[in-house]
Protein backbone atom coordinates (compact mmCIF):
# COMPACT_ATOMS: atom_id res chain seq x y z
CA UNK A 1 0.00 0.00 0.00
CA UNK A 2 1.52 3.85 -1.04
CA UNK A 3 2.14 5.95 1.86
CA UNK A 4 0.70 9.08 1.72
CA UNK A 5 0.78 11.12 4.90
CA UNK A 6 1.52 14.61 2.93
CA UNK A 7 5.36 14.74 2.81
CA UNK A 8 7.23 13.41 -0.84
CA UNK A 9 9.11 10.50 -0.90
CA UNK A 10 12.27 12.73 -1.63
CA UNK A 11 11.43 14.20 1.81
CA UNK A 12 10.63 11.38 3.49
CA UNK A 13 13.98 9.70 2.00
CA UNK A 14 15.88 12.84 2.97
CA UNK A 15 14.74 12.95 6.90
CA UNK A 16 15.34 9.00 7.16
CA UNK A 17 18.61 9.46 6.18
CA UNK A 18 19.85 12.07 8.83
CA UNK A 19 17.41 9.60 11.25
CA UNK A 20 19.56 7.16 10.26
CA UNK A 21 22.73 8.56 11.00
CA UNK A 22 20.44 9.85 14.20
CA UNK A 23 20.11 6.05 15.14
CA UNK A 24 23.64 5.18 14.49
CA UNK A 25 24.70 7.80 16.68
CA UNK A 26 22.92 7.36 19.49
CA UNK A 27 23.25 3.11 19.38
CA UNK A 28 27.11 3.47 19.58
CA UNK A 29 26.43 5.94 22.30
CA UNK A 30 24.50 3.58 23.85
CA UNK A 31 26.94 0.86 23.71
CA UNK A 32 29.77 2.96 24.63
CA UNK A 33 27.66 4.10 27.58
CA UNK A 34 26.88 0.66 28.68
CA UNK A 35 30.49 -0.28 28.15
CA UNK A 36 32.01 2.43 30.82
CA UNK A 37 29.10 1.38 33.09
CA UNK A 38 30.41 -2.09 32.92
CA UNK A 39 33.75 -1.05 33.40
CA UNK A 40 34.65 2.65 35.44
CA UNK A 41 36.43 2.38 38.32
CA UNK A 42 37.72 4.65 41.19
CA UNK A 43 36.66 7.12 43.73
CA UNK A 44 33.76 8.04 41.85
CA UNK A 45 32.46 4.67 40.90
CA UNK A 46 29.05 4.22 42.29
CA UNK A 47 28.38 8.05 41.14
CA UNK A 48 29.49 7.31 37.59
CA UNK A 49 27.93 3.24 37.45
CA UNK A 50 24.75 4.89 38.26
CA UNK A 51 25.04 7.96 35.99
CA UNK A 52 25.90 5.95 33.18
CA UNK A 53 23.05 3.24 33.88
CA UNK A 54 20.37 5.91 33.69
CA UNK A 55 22.29 7.24 30.27
CA UNK A 56 22.30 4.13 28.66
CA UNK A 57 18.74 3.15 29.92
CA UNK A 58 17.31 6.51 28.45
CA UNK A 59 19.21 5.80 25.06
CA UNK A 60 17.92 2.18 24.66
CA UNK A 61 14.39 3.71 24.48
CA UNK A 62 15.39 6.60 22.22
CA UNK A 63 17.13 4.07 19.74
CA UNK A 64 13.14 2.91 19.53
CA UNK A 65 11.90 5.86 18.96
CA UNK A 66 13.96 6.96 15.96
CA UNK A 67 13.67 3.52 14.44
CA UNK A 68 9.73 3.65 14.47
CA UNK A 69 9.86 7.21 12.90
CA UNK A 70 12.21 5.64 10.23
CA UNK A 71 9.90 3.16 9.72
CA UNK A 72 6.65 5.22 10.05
CA UNK A 73 8.43 7.62 6.73
CA UNK A 74 8.12 4.06 4.84
CA UNK A 75 11.61 3.73 5.29
CA UNK A 76 13.61 0.49 6.39
CA UNK A 77 15.62 1.53 9.31
CA UNK A 78 19.44 0.23 9.59
CA UNK A 79 19.84 -2.50 12.14
CA UNK A 80 23.24 -3.40 12.09
CA UNK A 81 26.41 -3.01 13.81
CA UNK A 82 27.36 -2.65 10.20
CA UNK A 83 25.56 -0.32 9.04
CA UNK A 84 25.76 1.56 12.67
CA UNK A 85 29.21 1.80 11.78
CA UNK A 86 29.22 3.63 8.16
CA UNK A 87 26.93 5.82 9.39
CA UNK A 88 28.17 7.02 13.21
CA UNK A 89 30.12 9.88 13.84
CA UNK A 90 30.70 8.59 17.09
CA UNK A 91 34.32 6.49 18.03
CA UNK A 92 33.79 3.72 20.46
CA UNK A 93 35.15 3.29 23.87
CA UNK A 94 37.62 0.41 24.80
CA UNK A 95 36.10 0.64 28.54
CA UNK A 96 40.20 0.84 29.40
CA UNK A 97 39.76 4.61 29.82
CA UNK A 98 40.48 6.44 33.11
CA UNK A 99 36.87 7.74 34.60
CA UNK A 100 37.65 11.38 33.26
CA UNK A 101 38.45 10.06 29.81
CA UNK A 102 34.97 8.00 30.12
CA UNK A 103 33.43 11.09 31.14
CA UNK A 104 35.21 13.34 28.95
CA UNK A 105 34.15 10.94 25.67
CA UNK A 106 30.62 10.66 26.78
CA UNK A 107 30.26 14.45 26.95
CA UNK A 108 31.65 14.79 23.28
CA UNK A 109 29.82 11.72 22.61
CA UNK A 110 26.43 13.34 24.16
CA UNK A 111 27.08 16.75 21.87
CA UNK A 112 27.92 14.84 19.02
CA UNK A 113 24.45 13.57 18.72
CA UNK A 114 22.78 17.21 19.29
CA UNK A 115 24.46 18.09 16.52
CA UNK A 116 23.31 15.04 14.12
CA UNK A 117 20.02 16.25 15.34
CA UNK A 118 20.03 19.75 14.81
CA UNK A 119 21.61 18.49 11.22
CA UNK A 120 17.96 16.90 10.49
CA UNK A 121 15.93 20.13 10.97
CA UNK A 122 15.89 21.96 7.96
CA UNK A 123 14.78 19.14 6.11
CA UNK A 124 12.02 18.27 8.02
CA UNK A 125 10.99 21.72 8.50
CA UNK A 126 10.89 22.16 5.12
CA UNK A 127 8.30 19.28 4.60
CA UNK A 128 6.19 20.39 7.44
CA UNK A 129 7.19 16.72 9.21
CA UNK A 130 6.31 18.33 12.93
CA UNK A 131 6.73 14.75 14.32
CA UNK A 132 10.31 14.15 13.36
CA UNK A 133 10.99 17.97 14.33
CA UNK A 134 9.57 17.27 18.17
CA UNK A 135 11.63 14.07 18.01
CA UNK A 136 15.06 15.64 17.46
CA UNK A 137 13.86 18.90 20.18
CA UNK A 138 12.84 16.20 22.56
CA UNK A 139 16.59 14.29 22.09
CA UNK A 140 18.43 17.57 21.65
CA UNK A 141 17.46 18.46 24.95
CA UNK A 142 18.17 15.34 26.88
CA UNK A 143 21.60 15.12 25.17
CA UNK A 144 22.29 18.85 25.96
CA UNK A 145 21.47 17.93 29.20
CA UNK A 146 23.50 14.89 29.87
CA UNK A 147 26.36 16.82 28.32
CA UNK A 148 26.14 19.43 30.82
CA UNK A 149 26.12 17.38 33.54
CA UNK A 150 28.86 14.94 32.29
CA UNK A 151 31.22 18.35 32.04
CA UNK A 152 30.12 19.39 35.00
CA UNK A 153 32.12 16.89 36.90
CA UNK A 154 35.13 17.63 35.13
CA UNK A 155 35.20 21.19 36.33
Amino acid sequence: MELNTGISQTDRESIAAGLSRLLADSYTLYLKTHNYHWNVTGPQFNTLHLMFEGQYTELAAAVDQIAERIRALGIRAPGSYLEFSDLTSIQEGSGDESAEDMIRQLAIGQETVVRTAREIFPAADAAHDEPTADLLTQRMQIHEKNAWMLRSMLA
